[in-house]
């Protein structure tokens, strides 16, 4: 994972439409007498944030600092939503209360993990205009104290069309990135953002443009951006993965492999791309960033959010390699590792009857990095380091029986003594070897930038093993 994501000092601006999202989970097993309905017997109800509250959880789950701009209603539900942004260490003191509003509370009932019914309880007129002016005094005030302005749109009546007009205005001015997680058919309101992030559906009725394949989707983007004078236009595509116009079209696969529910992912979309590019990635490298955030999103039930740890495990988790296709040329390596943000640990050796010895010392080395690459002797090599009956085992079969395991995520051949031109084109961010070169020169130490020693464990080796052959 890129190192500028695990900053902790960045600093953003939520301002949205903040509700409720209540869940009821039930059983589900016969049908009312009363009417062709089921029946669901709740065994279980939770209460979590929603909408923008949402886009400040996901914030908070990628270690942002969060402040939130809003408005709630004088009732339980906005004291909810009081109580447990201070839990969570975010203040209240930028939300309004405007008397006789309804806060919005989604109830959902979910049975056999299916959503059986939605029942909403809110206000969705516009907010009132003095609170309006409140918000812009108060918006102009703090802006300077925030990297970047995320505005989460449920189309509630926070983000009036003039509001976000003179907000994103405003940010503008002094220089603050916004990002707009939109709603509405109208978009002209988002004008000179920096970066929005329509599904296709909302982008196709935003433009009046059907999106049916790739010319209709360049179309729609390119419309956005230049009509809304953006930096960027991005399209989520669901199944497909996200399209970025920027000088040019760029499309991202989807990296989700289950879909249990979509709640809460077009929030992560637009939390990731704020919080990435505020550490200081690319966007195309925060879609990239974005895209993972919301393939762990959506594999969860619910509103959900997506931890760096998370996001790394499942990036890991997604390079399943068959034994065969670890083992790879040294050109395939560096190919593959092209862009990577992940540590690279690399160690090296003849690994001719492979044992207890080799298979720890090579899950240590794992534990010290994200990808393990390990550089194997050919045959030739191991002849002219251990003698005319060595190697017991072919290259194949000493590279796949290392490949199979779990520990080692490539297996390099090199015909040379030393691996030093393997290493010189990997640049591996570590190198390890055995205890045994302790106050010994480890080749490729001025390469790597950090060399470690693992210790071996006492009387397992290849040459130990043969000899005791040797004696039956």
């Amino acid at each position: 994972m890129n190192e500028k994501l695990l900053k902790n000092d960045v600093k953003i601006l939520v301002v949205g439409d903040l509700m409720v999202d209540h869940y009821l989970w039930g059983r589900c097993d016969r049908i009312s007498p009363e009417a062709p309905v089921q029946i669901v017997d709740i065994y279980k109800e939770n209460k979590t944030l929603g909408g923008a509250g949402n886009v400040i959880n996901n914030l908070l789950a990628f270690g942002a600092k969060v402040g939130v701009l809003s408005v709630l209603g004088d009732d339980e539900t906005g004291d909810f939503i009081r109580g447990r942004l201070s839990q969570k260490g975010v203040s209240d003191k930028d939300i309004f209360t405007q008397k006789g509003r309804v806060t919005s509370k989604k109830s959902r009932v979910i049975a056999l993990h299916q959503q059986i019914v939605r029942v909403d309880r809110e206000s969705k007129e516009d907010i009132d205009e003095n609170i309006q002016d409140k918000i812009v005094e108060r918006f102009k005030n703090i802006i300077s104290s925030f990297d970047a302005v995320l505005l989460s749109d449920y189309g509630k009546g926070v983000l009036t069309d003039r509001l976000t007009k003179e907000l994103i205005k405003i940010a503008n001015e002094n220089s603050k990135k916004v990002f707009v997680d939109p709603k509405g058919n109208d978009y002209s309101k988002y004008k000179g953002a920096f970066l929005i992030t329509p599904n296709k559906k909302e982008a196709s009725e935003a433009t009046g443009i059907a999106i049916k394949d790739e010319d209709s989707l360049k179309k729609a983007g390119f419309k956005l951006k230049n009509e809304l004078d953006l930096n960027y236009a991005v399209i989520t595509l669901s199944e497909e993965g996200m399209a970025i116009f920027g000088k040019e079209m760029e499309k991202i696969p989807t990296v989700a492999r289950e879909v249990y529910d979509v709640t809460g992912a077009g929030d992560t979309v637009l939390s990731a791309f704020g919080y990435a590019v505020s550490c200081g990635l690319s966007v195309i490298e925060s879609a990239h960033f974005a895209n993972s955030a919301a393939a762990v999103v959506v594999g969860k039930i619910g509103s959900a959010t997506a931890t760096l740890e998370e996001i790394k495990k499942y990036n890991h988790s997604l390079k399943s390699y068959e034994s065969e296709d670890k083992i790879v040329t040294k050109e395939e390596i560096l190919g593959i590792l092209k862009n990577s943000e992940e540590k690279i640990v690399f160690t090296n050796g003849c690994f001719d009857i492979l044992h207890v010895g080799h298979v720890k010392y090579l899950q240590k080395a794992k534990s010290l990095g994200d990808i393990l690459i390990v550089g194997l002797n050919s045959d030739d090599s191991v002849r002219r380091l251990k003698g005319e009956s060595r190697p017991i085992n072919s290259f194949e079969d000493r590279a796949y029986v290392l490949s199979a395991l779990g520990c080692v995520d490539f297996v390099v051949g090199f015909e040379e003594d030393t691996p030093y031109e393997l290493i010189k084109a990997i640049k591996p961010d570590i190198l390890v070897k055995g205890a045994d070169y302790k106050d010994k020169e480890v080749v490729g130490s001025d390469i790597a930038k950090e060399v470690r020693l693992i210790d071996f464990v006492e009387g397992k080796s290849t040459t130990s093993i043969i000899e005791k052959v040797k004696k039956r």
